[in-house]
């Protein structure tokens, strides 16, 4: 898969190199969730039926994110994350259009014919809800308007899981409160954090557990508080786990920011420097202050065999 970075306007040099017929799934798909996946897979089977590569249109940083607007705090999928997960889903040319002010002021119309026809998409596939331009003004009827006798627009329904449309905004809400069940249900997949090795307190091993401290590198939704059974991909090992996302209330008062460590089991390879993908398999607990250290051990051994028995190590 080819990773192409867009500016509005698109230069004509880029267009040049870079236009040809295509299919292509437009939207932010910050989540690449189930819902997400039936319009790209939509999208890639109309490539394969025409023999045209298959394209996913998407913005980069997220709009709310550059307006300041909603409830936004991270992503659920971030580039190089993105750009892994399409990858797989046999998508050949992946554009980023970088989003900011101007870009935000862009009318329906100006975007259609600047940024989406010069790439000759003949197909584009999006959701039931899509929409784009200055203020949202543009949706999927508009968009059929605007792409009349150039190019034919598919919208694909709601993706619903006993009853409930799949959404970025409840896969948020879930991890949130802990329902991880929920969303990985709607993810079709586990959530994973990616990120680096680094230097902690180096508490763990004196108590008899030993972790690993991950320095995220991206700004990813921060799930629940507490203990997570997880899988851990280092290099081409798969590896099992169990971590705790928190301020270590039984050793901090007033820490805000939470830290991500990883007890990985039958495991004492020196790592620090590697980095590691994260993924929450299931949810354990909340985290909780202990009156003792004692207590805190106890604890930690019961988290871990119950983390074993999830993950079925």
């Amino acid at each position: 898969m080819r990773t192409v970075t867009l500016s509005y306007p698109i230069p004509p040099e880029t267009e040049d190199q870079w236009a040809q017929p295509q299919v292509a799934a437009l939207g932010q798909f910050d989540g690449l969730h189930r819902g997400h996946a039936s319009v790209i897979a939509t999208a890639v089977e109309l490539a394969r039926k025409e023999g045209i590569p298959a394209a996913v249109i998407t913005f980069h940083p997220h709009p709310k994110d550059v307006m300041g607007k909603g409830d936004y705090d991270g992503y659920l999928t971030p580039p190089n994350d993105k750009q892994e997960i399409l990858a797989g889903m046999g998508v050949d040319i992946l554009y980023v259009i970088e989003f900011d002010e101007q870009l935000s002021r862009v009318s329906p119309e100006n975007f259609v014919s600047v940024m989406l026809l010069p790439l000759q998409i003949v197909t584009a596939v999006v959701g039931f809800d899509f929409r784009f331009g200055y203020k949202g003004e543009g949706d999927v009827n508009r968009l059929r308007e605007l792409g009349r006798g150039v190019m034919n627009v598919q919208a694909v329904p709601a993706f619903l899981l006993e009853g409930e449309k799949v959404s970025s905004s409840g896969i948020r809400k879930s991890l949130h409160s802990g329902d991880l069940a929920l969303a990985n249900a709607w993810f079709g997949r586990c959530y994973h954090l990616r990120g680096t090795v680094v230097h902690g307190e180096k508490r763990g091993r004196t108590i008899g557990f030993p972790t690993a401290n991950i320095q995220l590198e991206d700004r990813y939704v921060i799930p629940a508080k507490g203990v997570y059974a997880v899988r851990v991909l280092y290099k081409a090992e798969v590896l099992h786990g169990v971590m705790n996302v928190g301020v270590k209330p039984t050793f901090h008062d007033g820490v805000k920011a939470p830290s991500f460590e990883v007890h990985l089991f039958d495991f004492a390879e020196d790592i620090y420097g590697q980095e590691l993908k994260v993924e929450l398999v299931s949810f354990i607990r909340a985290e909780r202050k202990f009156d003792s250290i004692g207590a805190l051990i106890a604890q930690i051994g019961k988290d871990a065999d119950t983390a074993k028995k999830l993950l079925e190590v």
